[in-house]
């Protein structure tokens, strides 16, 4: 006999930010950071601007109208399927061993 499970959506409830990291609060109660550098609209917006937040989608994502970014749960829960990480020092740990290891093969 097959079971489906229901698919439960994490949704953000709260954000705020510092001068280097963006903070999302989830409906289930983890707390997400990740650098501000992941995000350089945020990261060259005004404490203000990263202040003025809204939820978008019930919550499945933020939205700053100031300096037109959106920002999904789903990016910050698994970057890696999202951003453009600039360099591997910003990467998840699994990306940076993965570039780490291809560099000593190459010799690098």
């Amino acid at each position: 006999m097959r079971t489906l499970a229901e698919s439960v959506e994490v949704l953000a409830v709260d954000a705020s930010c510092t001068t280097d990291t963006l903070t999302v609060t989830l409906s289930d109660g983890r707390v997400v950071s990740a650098p501000l550098a992941w995000f350089p609209r945020l990261l060259d917006a005004t404490p203000r601007q990263r202040a003025n937040w809204e939820l978008i989608g019930g919550g499945i994502g933020l939205h700053w109208e100031a300096v037109d970014e959106d920002i999904s749960v789903a990016s910050l829960l698994h970057p890696e399927n999202f951003a453009r990480l600039p360099n591997t020092r910003m990467q998840p740990p699994r990306k940076r061993r993965s570039a780490h290891a291809a560099r000593r093969s190459r010799g690098g």
